[in-house]
């Protein structure tokens, strides 16, 4: 029997060769700016008299690029750079509403990358501005639903990387751990007197903040419930109840709704689901300012006055607790457009009547929204 041929040992390279020294710095330098940056403060809002119900705001706003996204954006690019998705001299996309984009046109400058965001047209001036001077451009369009394709014809026109952060968000970050905000978020109230809150209300963009949120309280059994908000116009609360969405239009709230709900949301980790007006939202971000000097963005004030609500709820039931939300982002993004009364107004948002709500609920502990 004639002997059997020796199978032939195929050496096959990538199409490609890529520089692992290069990869090896770019991950270097993203693991560097967690160390620098990863936590933030936990702010305790002092309360008036008479409340059992302490709210506190943990305060993204100062990480290096000003927002929330500055964690996304640094588990974006490490979870494209450890898939073989990015290299030296990747021109990287993304459909943004703003901060995302701001973060990530910063890491692409540390690494020396090309970016380009995909926005709608209507961005505020200044984080458009701020994308810029990071060194990123922008490619505005008028449809809000548009910035997906247009940011993947844009990838393949330039043989780039469409990071795609509505699709990638909730599994590029670690919600078991490893500093995300959850873990944060936990070990900073260990010490307080309702180390572990009755809720914590967040809004939802890409779902990745939510999901990691949800799951992070379930795996460690807290008994924590999540509150998630949503603006007029966006898909995820008419889904979340099960209602029938006739073409939403997006959010005329930065950062937070969007036009589709997006494969990061993952609605089975969340308890609740509250939608606020848009005057409502610009009107809590005034009042936190007005009460506490605290700046922040309409996304800050969507979740507000969710928070306001729900405390007055337990106040209402004699439950004593704590509250936790964000301060995504500080208000000097949003000077000439939602902390300016003509812009307001212009938009037909007539905030006096939630300002007087907000007011009743932080002095009377009652809710007439």
């Amino acid at each position: 029997m004639p002997e059997a041929s020796p199978v032939p040992v195929v050496d096959r390279r990538p199409r490609r060769p890529h520089d692992r020294a290069w990869t090896d710095e770019a991950v270097r330098r993203l693991k560097a700016d967690a160390n620098r940056s990863a936590d933030t403060h936990l702010i305790a809002l002092t309360m008036p008299p008479g409340w059992d119900v302490q709210v506190y705001l943990k305060d993204e706003s100062t990480h290096p690029t000003g927002s929330l996204k500055h964690r996304l954006a640094r588990s974006l690019f490490l979870y494209a750079l450890c898939n073989g998705a990015i290299h030296e001299g990747t021109t990287v996309i993304e459909a943004s509403s703003g901060s995302t984009a701001v973060s990530e046109a910063h890491f692409a400058q540390m690494l020396g990358l090309p970016f380009v965001a995909v926005m709608h047209r209507d961005t505020s001036a200044e984080k458009i501005a701020l994308i810029e001077r990071e060194g990123g451009s922008c490619h505005l369009v008028d449809d809000a639903g548009e910035v997906y394709d247009v940011a993947r014809e844009l990838a393949d026109r330039y043989d780039g990387y469409y990071m795609d952060q509505f699709t990638y968000a909730e599994r590029a970050t670690d919600w078991r751990g490893n500093n995300n905000i959850a873990e944060s978020i936990f070990e900073q109230m260990a010490l307080e007197l309702h180390p572990v809150p009755e809720w914590i209300v967040v809004g939802a963009g890409t779902g990745g903040t939510s999901a990691t949120i949800g799951r992070y309280v379930r795996l460690h059994g807290h008994r924590s419930q999540l509150c998630v908000v949503d603006p007029e116009g966006s898909a995820f609360l008419p889904t979340f109840a099960r209602e029938e969405v006739h073409r939403p239009c997006g959010s005329r709230i930065e950062g937070i709704g969007r036009p589709r709900v997006e494969p990061s949301f993952i609605p089975d980790v969340v308890d609740r689901m509250m939608g606020v007006p848009d005057a409502a939202s610009v009107a809590a971000m005034r009042f936190l300012e007005e009460r506490t000097g605290l700046s922040c963005g309409p996304s800050t004030g969507t979740a507000l006055y969710a928070v306001m609500r729900l405390a007055c709820e337990m106040r209402a039931e004699g439950r004593a607790g704590a509250i936790v939300t964000l301060l995504c982002d500080g208000g000097a993004r949003y000077g000439r457009s939602y902390r300016d009364e003509r812009w307001v107004v212009d938009h037909g948002w007539d905030v006096d009547p939630y300002l007087a709500v907000m007011a009743r609920a932080w002095d009377e502990g009652k809710w007439t929204g």
